[in-house]
């Protein structure tokens, strides 16, 4: 990747572009002077997450109160959750981290339940007006614009709306294609920094033994849906990385995802994933960010294979449902017996997010040829508790409706509920429930004359 000191130097910037960039250059002390209390701000989500200035105005609390700050999942250290920060700083999660569930759960922090396809809506329509917005990207290219890098659809929206927008301006962050870049004269003040980008490896992370074969056998009765020519969105999670495993021999598969991870580049270079048989932007991978590792953001950089768009429309249902064979995989914490899927709390104690899941079983839905899939194991990790439950636990939210759902899939197979009526719902999930619970569920049905 290019440095913004070796673009300096090989004189590819125009001279009143470079001149303009110079002079937003400051200290991240002096670029969050510009924060005042009860300012509502946007932090950069996901791997692309601001630490060095997130840290300067963290120093700066005893001067300030009642600041908002906005973001998805954010990988790095967010000091200003923790417990006696409340006063100062408090966050709104759009999607919950490890990092911040418990300040969510404790009331320390917010918690917006919103589709993430609307979620840059509520700045593009004016729900929420943003004071600053807080980015990490590239230098700039020879026209003065800087990519997003690895997580553009949360951000691009927002950043063009805030009032003010300072940059962590960063020469390892890649410089990505399709609608994400921001001119230099968009941005108010320009904090340079040679930082590694975040990684967050996928797959097989801290898994059990026991965990990960069933996540493999779950993945392997995914994959024996997948047809060739299919387009694919994949949650976050090891099941729809280990979906990739077993894809090797399809042909002509196409990416339309909120996200994707390392996985994805093996099929690129296998010429699996080749996205030419997509009939919405045939040829390129579509998605909003990446969750990966550094293989990742090198795959990325200036690749003309893939293009990043706002989230706002990779993620809308009635854009997902132009791509042909549309095959959505979102996972789930439990379904009950008649197809009510809770994937963001469990009970009443939130856990996640909408993240993208409806957006894409929807989407999928109205696909031509479409699969939209909900993918669990059987049991929690010990193995004492079913995911096929009943009924939902008291506070439950359900994100997915038993009208929305047509395939479910765990370790034990698959059920197709589209269509069918509750007694042969019931039979199906209770089918695909590990067999230690499967007494259990059919009494309960019978006792409530399901079936």
């Amino acid at each position: 990747m290019v440095t913004t000191e070796e673009i300096k130097s090989k004189n590819i910037i125009p001279f009143n572009i470079l001149k303009a960039y110079n002079q937003k250059i400051v200290s991240a002390e002096e670029a969050v002077k510009a924060i005042k209390s009860g300012d509502r701000i946007l932090a950069h989500s996901n791997c692309a997450f601001p630490t060095t200035i997130i840290n300067a105005l963290v120093k700066r609390k005893d001067e300030l109160k009642d600041i908002q700050i906005m973001h998805a999942l954010a990988v790095g250290d967010v000091s200003y959750l923790n417990p006696g920060m409340e006063e100062h700083f408090r966050h709104n999660a759009f999607f919950i981290g490890a990092n911040s569930r418990e300040a969510v759960r404790s009331g320390r922090a917010d918690f917006t339940p919103i589709f993430l396809y609307e979620t840059p809506l509520l700045f593009a329509k004016g729900y929420i007006n943003l004071d600053v917005a807080l980015i990490h990207v590239s230098p700039p290219d020879e026209h003065g614009f800087c990519s997003f890098g690895v997580e553009v659809g949360l951000t691009k929206t927002g950043a063009e709306k805030a009032k003010v927008v300072i940059a962590q301006v960063n020469k390892n962050m890649p410089r990505t294609l399709g609608d994400s870049f921001i001119h230099i004269n968009k941005i108010n003040y320009i904090v340079e920094v040679d930082d590694e980008i975040a990684e967050l490896p996928q797959g097989e992370r801290d898994a059990a033994a026991e965990v990960t074969e069933i996540n493999k056998k779950i993945a392997y009765n995914i994959a024996g849906l997948i047809e060739d020519g299919s387009t694919l969105q994949m949650g976050i999670g090891a099941i729809p990385d280990f979906v990739l495993k077993y894809l090797s021999d399809r042909k002509g598969l196409g990416i339309h995802s909120e996200m994707f991870s390392d996985g994805t580049i093996d099929l690129v270079e296998q010429g699996v994933i080749t996205n030419e048989m997509k009939t919405l932007h045939p040829g390129k991978i579509v998605a909003g960010f990446v969750l990966g590792t550094k293989r990742l953001y090198n795959f990325i950089n200036n690749n003309p294979m893939i293009e990043f768009h706002r989230q706002e429309y990779v993620n809308d249902p009635f854009v997902i449902a132009k791509n042909y064979k549309m095959v959505a995989i979102n996972s789930a914490i439990e379904i009950d017996i008649t197809g009510q899927v809770c994937s963001d709390s469990i009970g009443p104690k939130f856990y996640s997010g909408f993240g993208g899941q409806l957006d894409f079983i929807r989407g999928a839905s109205h696909s031509e040829g479409g699969k939209p899939i909900i993918a669990l194991p059987s049991t929690t990790k010990d193995f004492k508790i079913s995911r096929i439950v009943p009924h939902l636990k008291p506070g439950a939210g359900v994100i997915t409706t038993r009208g929305d759902v047509h395939y479910v899939v765990t370790e034990y197979g698959y059920a197709q509920l589209f269509g069918k009526p509750v007694s042969e719902r019931v039979k199906a999930l209770i089918n695909i429930a590990h067999p230690d619970f499967r007494d259990d569920l059919f009494k309960y049905a019978r006792e409530n004359k399901y079936i």
